[in-house]
């Protein structure tokens, strides 16, 4: 997005291969993205840029404990476990994160943005 009325304009990106403008208020309907970080509402074509923050927070999630939250060995069996929206953080590798990035986690996966 342009802010032309800015004195610094700025430029948002969503997506680095779909770039466009941004209106906001308008929810979008394209569904575009990777499945291991496409968010639910993207899947069901009804999205604003919230969606950004659930791919953060799978992108955290893989960054404290190497694997991504929802997985599968197709990609259609991914995008059914984006849907069903459940992960876990009770997995070893996870006994020594803090229960802050814990809690941010859980906010930026949020399943109702």
């Amino acid at each position: 997005m342009l802010d032309k009325t800015a004195h610094n304009p700025r430029v948002t990106i969503i997506d680095f291969g779909t770039a466009g403008a941004f209106e906001p208020g308008k929810k979008l309907t394209m569904k575009y993205g990777t499945p291991y970080y496409i968010a639910p509402e993207v899947l069901k074509r009804s999205y604003d840029q919230k969606c950004d923050l659930w791919s953060c927070g799978v992108i955290l999630y893989i960054l404290l404990c190497g694997y991504p939250p929802f997985n599968g060995s197709r990609d259609d069996i991914i995008i059914k476990t984006v849907l069903a929206g459940k992960y876990s953080i009770d997995e070893p590798e996870w006994a020594e994160v803090s229960s802050e990035a814990k809690d941010l986690v859980s906010k930026l996966l949020c399943y109702n943005p």
